[in-house]
C-alpha cells in the first residue's frame, strides 16, 4: 500500500513537508500551555508571590500560544487538504482511464457495480486515509512524541510508570488488528455486491416491471441488504469495543498518577504544579491515542480499498499493440476485408468460429445471417479487435489488423449497434462524440444526409436538444438514425450495422434502410440481420450456422439452392416449407 501511494505522494513531498512544520508548531504551542499553569502555581501562588505583572504575562504568553496553535491548526489543515484532494483526484482520473483502455473480455467478466465501487467508493476512503489518517499520524503521532518529552522533563520517575502502559496498548492493538482487517473486508465485500445487485436492476427496469419480478427483485436486495447491514454492525461494534478499551485504559492511568502523584506531592518530592502539568499531560497524552484508534477502521478499510485499486491497476489489456505497428490512413483504406481460417471461442475450449474464411471486395455489401448462437456478432467483435483470433488472422486491405494501432482501426471501421448508446448531452454532441474539432455544421450536414434533420428539427431546441442517458425520449428509429449520422461524420471506411434494425417497426425500418443506403455507398459494408428483408439487396449474403458458413450467394441464388437460407427466408415469412411446396 506504502508503495504504491508513494507514487502519488511524490509531488507533494513539499506540502507534506510544510505540513509537519505547522503540526510541529502547533503542537509546541499546545503543550506549553500546562507548562505555563506549572510556573504560575509554583513560582507564584505556592510560595506566596503576588507579583501581578508576572501573572498577566503568562497569561498574554498563554493566549499568544493558544493564537498560534489556532492559525498553524488550520493552515496545517488546508494544506493536507489540498494535498490529499490533488492525490485522491490523479488517482480517480487514471483507474478510469485504465479501466476505458481494458479489454472486452475484462468487461465480460467483472460486474458493473463492482467497477462503480473501485472509482467512487473505493477513491473516496482513500480521501479519507490522507484527511483523517494521515493527519492523525502526523499530528497526533507528534504529539505523543513531545508528550513524553515534558513528562521527562517534569519528573523522570513518574514519567517511567507511566511507561508501563504502552505495552499493554500495543497488547491491545494487535489482538484486534487481525479481526478488525476481516470484518472492514467483509463489510467492503458486501457493500459491492450490494451497489452492483442495484446497478443490475436499474440497468434492467424495464425487463423486470415487463415480468412483474419487482418482489422477487425487492426479496434479493432485502437479503443483499441485511448481509451488508449486520456486516457494518459488527464493524462498529468492533470499533466501539476498541476505542472503549483505551477510554478505560486512559481513566485508570489518570487515577494511577493521581494517586502516585499525590503521595509525592504530600511527601514534599515533587511540587503540586508539576503534578497538575503531570495529569494535563497523561490525559492529552491518551487524547491523540484514542484519535489514532479511531482512524484505526479508515486505515483497514483504505489498506482493502488501496489493494482492490491496485488489483485493477494490475490487470494489463488482453488485447494489446503491437511494436511494429503499420498505420493506415482512413483515406486511404480501400476496404477489403480477409478472414483468413478464423478459430475462436470465448473460452480455448469451447469454439465459436471453426476454420472460417471469408473475402469481401471493397465496396461490397456483405449480409450475414444465422439463427441465434451461429456467430454472427463474434466475427464483428474480431473485425472491430474486441477480441483477438485465436488462430488465423483478420486483415484490412492485407494488414492483419494486430499491427494496426486501435485509435486508427476504430477510424477505419464504423459499427452501429442494435441499441445505439446515446449520451447525456445535446444532439450535437451525441453525433459528434464530443470531438469538438467536428463542426455543428459538418453534424448538420450528417443528419440530413441520412434523413435526420427534419426530425430533429422539430425538436424543441432543435440540435440543441439535450438527451437524458441513453436517448431516453427519441424513439428507437430516431436514435438509430442519430448513430448512422455518427458514421457520416467519422467517415469509416468499413461499416458494420450488427442487427440495427432488429427492433424497429416496418415503416421506421424503410426510413433506417434509405439511409443505410445512403451510408453504405462508397463503404465495405457488413449487415448482421435478423430481418432478411434487410439484406435482401445485398451484393452477397453469408449463411452461418454453428460457426461456419453453410451457403453464400445473392438473395435468388441462396433461394434456388433450396437449403438452410431458404428455411429461413419462409420461416421469417411466418411458412414452412411444406407449405411452401
Amino acid at each position: 500500500m506504502i508503495r504504491f501511494l508513494y507514487r502519488y505522494v511524490k509531488p507533494h513531498r513539499v506540502t507534506f513537508l510544510l505540513v509537519v512544520c505547522c503540526t510541529i508548531i502547533a503542537i509546541a504551542a499546545d503543550l506549553l500551555q500546562p507548562y505555563l499553569m506549572k510556573i504560575a502555581i509554583d513560582d507564584n501562588l505556592m510560595v506566596g508571590r503576588n507579583d501581578f505583572r508576572t501573572i498577566l504575562t503568562i497569561g498574554g504568553v498563554y493566549l499568544g500560544l493558544s493564537v498560534g496553535s489556532l492559525v498553524f491548526t488550520y493552515l496545517q489543515n488546508n494544506l493536507l487538504q489540498f494535498a490529499g484532494q490533488s492525490i485522491v483526484a490523479r488517482v480517480r482520473k487514471e483507474l478510469f482511464t485504465h479501466i476505458s483502455r481494458l479489454s472486452m473480455p475484462f468487461f465480460d467478466r467483472m460486474p458493473t457495480g463492482s467497477l462503480i465501487t473501485h472509482v467512487s467508493s473505493d477513491t473516496e476512503t482513500l480521501n479519507q486515509f490522507f484527511t483523517q489518517v494521515v493527519l492523525s499520524v502526523i499530528r497526533d503521532g507528534l504529539t505523543l512524541v513531545m508528550i513524553l518529552v515534558m513528562m521527562f522533563h517534569l519528573d523522570p520517575r513518574l514519567a517511567l510508570y507511566c511507561m508501563v502502559l504502552l505495552p499493554i496498548i500495543a497488547g491491545i492493538a494487535i489482538a484486534f488488528r487481525s479481526y478488525m482487517r476481516k470484518t472492514y473486508q467483509l463489510t467492503r465485500t458486501r457493500l459491492s455486491r450490494l451497489i452492483a445487485f442495484v446497478a443490475e436492476n436499474l440497468a434492467g427496469m424495464s425487463l423486470i416491471q415487463a415480468f412483474h419480478q419487482e418482489k422477487e427483485q425487492e426479496r434479493q436486495f432485502r437479503e443483499r441488504n441485511s448481509s451488508y447491514f449486520s456486516a457494518n454492525l459488527r464493524e462498529i461494534k468492533t470499533n466501539v469495543l476498541f476505542n472503549r478499551s483505551f477510554d478505560l485504559l486512559g481513566n485508570m492511568s489518570i487515577a494511577f498518577v493521581t494517586w502516585l502523584g499525590g503521595y509525592a506531592v504530600l511527601g514534599h518530592t515533587i511540587e503540586f504544579g508539576v503534578l497538575y502539568a503531570f495529569i494535563t499531560y497523561i490525559r492529552q497524552f491518551f487524547q491523540p491515542i484514542n484519535s489514532i484508534t479511531q482512524q484505526w477502521n479508515t486505515l483497514q478499510s483504505t489498506s482493502v480499498s488501496v489493494g482492490r485499486i491496485w488489483n485493477l491497476f494490475s490487470v494489463s489489456p488482453e488485447i494489446k499493440e503491437r511494436e511494429t505497428e503499420i498505420p493506415l490512413e482512413a483515406p486511404k483504406v480501400q476496404g477489403r476485408i480477409d478472414f483468413n481460417r478464423i478459430k475462436f471461442g470465448y473460452s480455448p475450449d469451447e469454439p465459436v468460429l471453426h476454420d472460417l474464411d471469408l473475402h469481401i471486395r471493397p465496396g461490397e455489401m456483405i449480409g450475414v445471417v444465422g439463427t441465434t448462437g451461429a456467430g454472427k456478432s463474434t466475427l464483428i467483435s474480431l473485425l472491430c479487435r474486441f477480441y483477438d483470433t485465436q488462430k488465423g488472422s483478420v486483415t484490412i486491405d492485407g494488414v492483419d489488423i494486430r499491427d494496426i494501432p486501435q485509435p486508427s482501426l476504430h477510424r477505419i471501421v464504423g459499427l452501429v449497434q442494435q441499441e445505439p448508446y446515446l449520451y447525456s448531452g445535446s444532439i450535437v454532441d451525441n453525433v459528434r462524440l464530443f470531438d469538438e474539432t467536428i463542426s455543428r455544421e459538418d453534424v448538420i450536414r450528417a443528419c440530413k444526409f441520412v434523413g435526420a434533420d427534419a426530425i430533429i428539427r422539430q425538436k424543441k431546441d432543435g440540435y440543441d436538444t439535450r438527451l437524458s442517458e441513453r436517448g431516453s425520449g427519441l424513439s428507437a428509429g430516431e436514435r438509430q438514425l442519430i448513430s448512422f449520422a455518427r458514421i457520416i461524420v467519422f467517415q469509416p471506411k468499413v461499416l458494420i450495422l450488427d442487427e440495427a434494425t432488429a427492433n424497429l417497426d416496418s415503416q421506421t425500418e424503410q426510413l433506417i434502410q434509405s439511409a443505410l443506403e445512403a451510408v453504405s455507398k462508397g463503404r465495405t459494408t457488413i449487415v448482421i440481420a435478423h430481418r432478411l428483408s434487410t439484406i435482401m439487396q445485398a451484393d452477397r449474403i453469408i449463411v452461418m450456422r454453428s460457426g461456419r458458413i453453410v451457403e453464400e450467394g445473392t438473395h435468388e441464388q441462396l433461394l434456388r439452392q433450396k437449403g438452410y437460407y431458404e428455411q429461413l427466408y419462409l420461416h421469417s415469412q411466418g411458412r414452412s416449407k411444406v407449405e411452401a411446396g
